[in-house]
């Protein structure tokens, strides 16, 4: 049965009959991008679909509700019921943050939505493909993490057949795929990454808010089958000082009505193939490249990836700098009709994300922003006087910057709800303060006899 025969309660039901499923999981993301489950017995599915799944608003990272607040429902998206192939008898439902009976606009997925919606103003439609970077782990005798393929061991490991074909490697990556296709996500390259360990798995795009629902899905299939073979797959940007780390690349185009991809010119002088609508877009981005790092470099360990050097293996695909070509060494990369946005890393929350780039993206075509001049250069290459000749500058280089960033942008923050900022940039402060006041090895090692 397809998805569109289980839009309604009734449709819906008889499919869980006749996928003989008897839980459902009610789930949504945090402020994190983090899965929260309920599990809901099928009989009950008109509850939360209806009312939702209650969770304690204050148990959720993000949502602003306090300890004496009201509950936090997440109401069931019954077009995203898909049966759960590793939990024979459960089915996944997706489900949009409620407080109070509305859509609370500090739940990601509303968030996303709500940008949608702007877009559908124009009568538009954002499609995006993701590219999801992770790396299997397994902890070593002292508790520690390492690559969980002792024998992954190159140092320029990209596309390595070996490691590629091991079978515990292979075991993860068909149980993830298959999972994908049951999603409707068709899986069409599979390879090796440039680090230890580090895979990604391509499928292909879709509209804005199932391509984030899929993403969810993807982590947590991944998630499951790893731990099937004893091992950890981590969505951590940065693992290893040595080792480039694991991004999140965004390829972005709209559509019309009639799905005509509106950022396509065969005709662009720059050869492209971009159109001058999807200019302005890359524009907007480039504009708010500093408040967007919050959003696509959410963590503490982001800024370890996203810093100017090369990694062991001489490569870095995590661009610093606020520049567009088809490089890729710079932000906004253009491969023809569409646009990579390289800055997220595999820790970000795909819906916020989404959302922070229509925000900007659409700023850039109200006021027809310019992208300026096309970078064909390998920017890592370039002195810091040659940047400041050629006019580019670096995205923020830790979270306390970015955060500052994001707070101070008033389009970002008008488009997102300054009540969501004010959570967001109160939460990032949190973990960048606790983050200054740790003492590392490192700081040990170095200080405690030196002086």
């Amino acid at each position: 049965m397809s998805t569109d025969q289980r839009t309604t309660l009734p449709q819906a039901q008889q499919w869980l009959q006749d996928h003989d499923i008897h839980y459902v999981m009610a789930q949504f993301v945090d402020i994190h991008g983090a899965a929260k489950t309920k599990i809901v017995p099928a009989r009950h599915l008109d509850l939360i679909t209806h009312t939702g799944a209650g969770f304690s608003g204050y148990a959720i990272w993000g949502t602003g509700i306090a300890r004496n607040g009201g509950d936090f429902y997440a109401r069931a998206d019954l077009s995203t019921l898909l049966p759960v192939p590793w939990l024979p008898g459960y089915a996944r439902v997706v489900g949009d943050g409620h407080v109070h009976g509305k859509p609370h606009p500090l739940c990601p997925r509303v968030l996303l939505k709500t940008q949608i919606a702007r877009l559908a103003e124009h009568g538009w439609t954002l499609n995006t493909g993701v590219e999801p970077e992770f790396i299997l782990l397994k902890r070593d005798g002292k508790g520690d993490y390492k690559p969980a393929d002792e024998f992954d061991v190159l140092d320029k490991a990209s596309y390595d057949y070996k490691a590629l074909s091991r079978e515990q490697n292979l075991s993860f990556l068909e149980h993830v795929t298959e999972a994908m296709e049951i999603a409707g996500a068709d899986v069409y390259q599979i390879d090796h990454e440039d680090a230890p360990g580090q895979y990604e798995i391509n499928y292909v795009y879709s509209d804005a808010l199932t391509s984030a629902d899929r993403y969810i899905w993807f982590k947590m299939a991944a998630s499951h089958a790893a731990e099937q073979l004893g091992m950890l797959c981590s969505f951590m940007p940065k693992p290893f000082a040595d080792r480039a780390g694991s991004g999140l690349h965004f390829h972005a185009s709209i559509a019309d009505a009639e799905g005509r991809n509106l950022f396509e010119d065969k005709a662009d002088p720059n050869g492209y193939e971009l159109s001058q609508l999807g200019y302005h877009f890359l524009a907007g981005l480039l504009h708010h490249a500093p408040a967007l790092t919050a959003l696509c470099a959410p963590t503490v360990n982001s800024y370890k990836r996203l810093v100017v050097g090369n990694s062991l293996s001489g490569a870095t695909w995590a661009p610093a700098y606020i520049a567009y070509g088809n490089n890729r060494t710079v932000l906004g990369r253009c491969p023809g009709g569409r646009i990579e946005w390289r800055l997220a890393d595999a820790g970000a929350n795909p819906y916020l994300v989404t959302a922070a780039l229509i925000a900007a993206g659409l700023d850039g075509i109200a006021r027809k922003l310019d992208p300026g001049t096309r970078v064909d250069d390998d920017l890592y290459e370039y002195t810091p006087a040659m940047l400041a000749e050629a006019g580019i500058s670096y995205v923020p280089q830790h979270l306390g910057e970015a955060v500052d960033a994001l707070e101070a942008n008033k389009v970002l923050t008008q488009a997102l709800g300054k009540e969501f900022v004010d959570e967001f940039v109160r939460l990032k402060r949190m973990e960048w303060v606790e983050y200054q006041r740790h003492v590392s090895d490192w700081e040990r090692k170095r200080y405690a006899d030196f002086f």
